[in-house]
């Protein structure tokens, strides 16, 4: 069962009351009464009812002193229930421990058997106009003595439009049942009767019956709809189309019929800020505490947000995240306490509730791009379009008027008050929105801050007469007892753990050219030393690398794929086909492709963005790769001057590298490539195991070589059999 707390301002009864008036000088609610909406599952057990009941005694506890009473509102949906828990729930409900608790039932489907009968144990009946109520014998007649209690129900007149007439023809299809007027003149009353108490009435001479209309025929199964039961002036108060025109027939805020798994029971709340510019590392961030708090069995989230907005892209998931938690049974509050502009708009749109502080301000939510001059300017129509739908989406998911959401976006967006022309009921809509309700609604005035080249920002106060936002709060302290949290419990923000702390340095761009600098530098150094320690540290530093992206959110199995697929073509262009050719093409291709893939998130919505975050990140990457370069030639030159890393490197057995002037240290006297082709024909031995590449002694001197196919071992004979660019080709004698 999932349940929605509010509080309401209104007198019990009135259609389309206003929301409660704040005291402007202390932010305070005034007059407020508690009330509290409870979504009942199909089939009504013991829990449910003894949830009900723990929020029915809290709403009477709220409402003992009061002048008006609390309001407890149970949307029922159709399902079979055992009578007994039903029994128990109905007696409730009518019992004197909720005196000052007024009971409204809200059907929105059909509904029929024993969940019928607890809503003709309510108050009040609000039904959407194509549901049905009543069928409470399911097809068949209704148990004599499960019938006599629903009599017995109704007979206290809880609720003046059911009567034991009606209720007879609901449990009985055999019943017929009508509708007349009884009386004369003045004193003319319409009641609802069975056939059998039409005829005493009409033995009695005393008794005028007149205008005999038949509600139910003999045989035909006793229910009604919304539409015809509104007609009749029977049975229900009132239709509602949706929750949201349930909330504003009892003047209910828009969110107050929101499920809200926090009613009736303890609840476990999670509170988390959302500060400074939205960007993807903050936003999986947010993403991360989200996931750990539902773990967690976190029931109620509040989202700390005071943010100048940032990436739409970022945004509109956070957004739809927060959106979706509802239906993981997660009520989400969006707390402002200074301003949520741009992107930070979007994010507090997807929250159930909103409350801003008396200062704060939200909207603003226009996209921007950078021009070819650097200055900021109006993203294009095709992205403002997408924007404008992302709003609406968001405003109709959580009850809001889609027209003023719409409007942060739109400069040129002209949103009208209008009022329902049956009900009264106000909202807010376009000029297209009013044309297309062809005359349900009557438009009003224009709403000031929708005024044209002005994109739509409001405070506090002008947030919740649009309907976008609950009454402000002044604090911390009001907003707990607004959600109806106790006063003991903190509200501290989730703190980043050493691993969020550590995602966020990796994900800087330094941190991204120091890791893959230091990874390729590595592998340099490895194919000198050949230690197995170096190459153990680079794949770390790569590691660190596409993990860090992988919980940054840029970076997924792809960009890891492709990075070992580069990586395996190099190690064939080195070690297994001799030459530069295609595979080391490929393979640097793959791993810069990779790379950059890793470092970035594309089909961002913003024109533009991800070609200047690339070209950002080639820089970064071209960078590393500079400073790589640079280091290597520095290596290459001096590495053999340090005593400590010359024993270390790989040399052939029994050479010397005490002299620095020999021809395989000496640059100047290396053996050039025309030098290396007379070569070819030439035998020798293998200086070192090739595997495949190596050295080899040729006439005296030690030559790099690369054998053709398999490993040679040392001391073998070998053939030269080529020469591609610096590179001898042998093969085993």
């Amino acid at each position: 069962m999932l349940t929605a707390s509010l509080w309401q301002s209104s007198a019990i009864g009135q259609e389309a009351a206003p929301d409660a008036e704040l005291d402007t000088d202390s932010g305070q609610a005034a007059s407020v009464t508690p009330a509290q909406v409870v979504i009942l599952p199909g089939a009504i057990d013991a829990t449910a009812a003894g949830r009900v009941r723990n929020v029915a005694l809290r709403l009477q506890q709220d409402a003992a002193g009061r002048d008006d009473k609390a309001i407890l509102v149970l949307e029922i949906h159709s399902g079979s229930s055992r009578f007994g828990a039903v029994y128990d729930l109905a007696a409730f409900l009518t019992s004197a421990e909720i005196a000052d608790v007024r009971t409204i039932a809200w059907i929105p489907e059909e509904v029929n058997g024993n969940n019928a009968a607890l809503a003709l144990a309510c108050n009040e009946i609000v039904m959407h106009p194509d549901a049905s109520l009543g069928d409470l014998g399911r097809g068949g007649v209704m148990p004599q003595a499960d019938l006599q209690f629903v009599m017995n129900l109704v007979d206290g007149r809880h609720n003046p439009r059911v009567n034991r007439a009606l209720v007879a023809g609901m449990g009985d299809p055999a019943e017929t049942v009508l509708k007349i007027k009884l009386g004369k003149g003045d004193s003319v009353e319409s009641r609802v009767v069975t056939l059998e108490e039409l005829k005493r009435l009409q033995e009695d001479t005393d008794a005028i019956v007149s205008d005999v209309e038949t509600l139910k025929d003999a045989g035909a199964i006793g229910r009604f709809t919304g539409r015809r039961a509104r007609a009749l002036d029977i049975l229900i108060t009132q239709t509602a189309s949706d929750r949201t025109q349930v909330a504003e027939l009892y003047g209910l805020p828009s969110s107050a019929l929101r499920p809200d798994p926090t009613a009736g029971g303890k609840p476990k709340v999670a509170y988390i800020k959302i500060a400074g510019v939205i960007e993807p590392i903050l936003a999986e961030f947010i993403g991360r505490q989200i996931d750990r708090s539902v773990a967690r069995g976190v029931n109620l989230i509040i989202f700390e947000i005071d943010s100048p907005g940032g990436y739409l892209q970022q945004s509109k998931d956070i957004a739809y995240r927060i959106a979706d938690l509802e239906d993981e049974g997660v009520r989400t509050v969006a707390y402002v306490p200074d301003e949520a502009l741009s992107g930070a708009a979007i994010i507090s749109l997807g929250c159930d509730e909103i409350y801003l502080h008396p200062g704060a301000t939200i909207g603003d939510a226009g996209p921007i791009e950078v021009g070819e001059n650097q200055q900021f300017e109006r993203a294009p129509e095709k992205v403002l379009s997408f924007l404008r739908k992302i709003l609406a989406e968001l405003a109709e998911m959580k009850g809001r008027p889609e027209a003023v959401a719409m409007a942060m976006a739109d400069k040129d967006l002209l949103v009208y008050r209008v009022e329902n022309a049956e009900t009264g009921r106000e909202w807010y809509m376009t000029e297209a929105q009013i044309h297309n309700a062809a005359g349900e609604w009557i438009k009003q005035e224009v709403v000031e801050s929708s005024r044209e080249d002005n994109l739509l920002t409001v405070g506090a106060e002008e947030a919740h007469t649009l309907k976008i936002a609950e009454p402000p709060v002044a604090d911390q302290d009001e907003l707990r007892l607004r959600l109806g949290l106790p006063p003991d419990m903190p509200l501290r923000a989730l703190e980043r753990t050493w691993l969020d702390t550590l995602v966020f340095i990796l994900n800087t761009d330094f941190a991204m050219a120091v890791l893959v600098g230091l990874g390729i530098i590595l592998i340099y150094l490895e194919l000198h030393f050949l230690t197995g320690l170096l190459g153990i540290l680079s794949a770390l530093c790569f590691s660190l690398f596409f993990w860090a992206r992988f919980l940054g959110g840029t970076a997924d199995w792809l960009e890891v794929v492709l990075f070992g697929l580069g990586i395996a073509c190099l190690a064939m262009e080195f070690f297994v086909i001799p030459g530069f050719g295609v595979f080391g093409v490929s393979g640097g291709l793959l791993i810069l492709g990779s790379l950059v893939m890793a470092t970035q998130t594309f089909g961002n919505i913003e024109p533009g963005s991800d070609f200047n975050q690339m070209a950002n990140n080639v820089g970064w990457l071209g960078a590393a790769l500079a400073t790589t370069i640079l280091i290597g030639m520095v290596t290459s030159r001096f590495l053999p001057h340090i005593p400590l890393f010359r024993a270390m490197i790989l040399a052939p057995p029994g050479a010397e590298l005490a002299d620095v002037n020999e021809p395989r240290l000496d640059p100047s006297l290396t053996v050039g490539p025309d030098s290396l082709m007379s070569l070819i024909g030439r035998t020798g031995k293998a200086a070192t195991t090739l595997r495949p590449s190596g050295k080899a002694l040729i006439e005296g001197d030690y030559v790099d070589v690369v054998s053709d196919g398999g490993y040679i071992d040392a001391d073998a004979e070998v053939e030269v059999v080529g020469v591609e660019g610096n590179r001898v080709i042998v093969r085993e004698a």
